[in-house]
């Protein structure tokens, strides 16, 4: 395999299976299967919408733990798309980079139809991208253990996300690490307020509750002049990554063109600060997973900007990246050691 300096990551979503089996965790075994039918049928139903919003995959979550292995080379999402139920999730996926695959169901329930495209496309993009260090199978499917044996021989790190209770345990034996999808930092089981498109919801509420206890009674956040967003295809609203590196781009054309001159936020939009001090919260709680709770400050900018490219300092107005860690002491914890800067999560 060819040398690297920075790891470079690919991720592969089985989506139907993911979807199903976080359905399941959520209203018990096998209950996707109980639904299918009248999923299939009309999923506007209110209690099937009800019981699909509460079931609603946190796609966010999902590639932001993939990036906090390194920068994301390709990722790929394998379902039929014309699905109502896979159809609400496309324009969050868009918004994330995500490329779909659609897979037309050749039979009733197109058995092993995505197994066999993504492995085959799994390989083939390991022999044509030989810089890929990292894969990550997003499934618990027990046929992907070939698969994750086969990268493994060709010398990349092999991760597999799954559903705890859904993921065969060869499967998780087979790779280099498995991670529970309930354990990703904002995760909720059965959230009963989740919508679809609402999937970076819990992950922002602890660090906007904090900020919004902080401000002065009648104190509106920092004004910005921001435009209203207009996903590209049908579907829920994008997440939190997405907003802000809209509203981050808005804010800095916007102060290049007017400086001096602030606007108030549109109403319903989101504040690019805040969306700013999401991204540093998971930033943190992805890049603190190993030993030592300190990160350097440039390891944690450089894991924001993989989650987010769009993320700048400057255009948030803060001189420096050091300034905007002072304006988010709520969040982050600095210590300063020599000429070192280390961050940490507050507790």
């Amino acid at each position: 395999m060819a040398e690297s300096q920075d790891p470079r990551v690919a991720v592969y979503f089985d989506f139907d299976n993911i979807v199903m089996s976080w359905y399941d965790r959520v209203h018990g075994r096998q209950a996707y299967s109980r639904d299918r039918q009248r999923i299939a049928e009309d999923p506007t139903e209110p209690e099937i919408a009800e019981r699909l919003a509460r079931a609603t995959v946190d796609v966010g979550a999902i590639v932001d733990f993939a990036a906090s292995f390194g920068a994301l080379m390709l990722t790929r999402a394998y379902a039929d798309w014309s699905s109502p139920v896979n159809a609400e999730y496309r324009s969050q996926l868009v918004a994330r980079a995500v490329d779909l695959v659609q897979l037309f169901p050749a039979a009733a329930y197109a058995k092993n139809g995505a197994d066999i495209r993504l492995a085959v496309d799994t390989v083939e993009d390991l022999y044509l991208m030989p810089d890929i260090t990292h894969v990550v199978i997003v499934a618990g499917d027990s046929d992907y253990v070939p698969l994750a044996q086969r990268c493994r021989r060709l010398g990349r790190y092999v991760l597999a996300l799954g559903v705890a209770g859904s993921t065969a345990k060869s499967l998780a034996a087979a790779c280099d690490e498995f991670e529970s999808y309930e354990n990703l930092p904002g995760v909720v089981l059965g959230q009963d307020d989740a919508a679809p498109g609402q999937d970076d919801a819990p992950r922002r509420g602890r660090s906007r509750r904090r900020r919004a206890a902080q401000r002065p009674a009648g104190q509106a956040s920092t004004p910005v002049v921001v435009g209203a967003h207009t996903a590209g295809t049908a579907g829920p609203e994008v997440t939190a990554g997405a907003s802000s590196a809209d509203s981050s781009a808005r804010s800095a054309a916007a102060a290049a063109s007017s400086p001096g001159e602030v606007e108030e936020v549109e109403e319903g939009a989101e504040d690019p600060r805040d969306a700013a001090s999401d991204l540093l919260e998971r930033a943190l709680q992805f890049t603190g997973r190993g030993d030592s709770e300190w990160l350097h400050s440039s390891a944690v900018k450089s894991h924001m900007r993989r989650m987010d490219p769009s993320f700048s300092e400057k255009a948030l107005g803060f001189r420096s990246f050091s300034e905007f860690l002072q304006a988010n002491e709520e969040i982050a914890e600095v210590e300063e050691k020599g000429h070192e800067r280390l961050v940490r999560a507050r507790d």
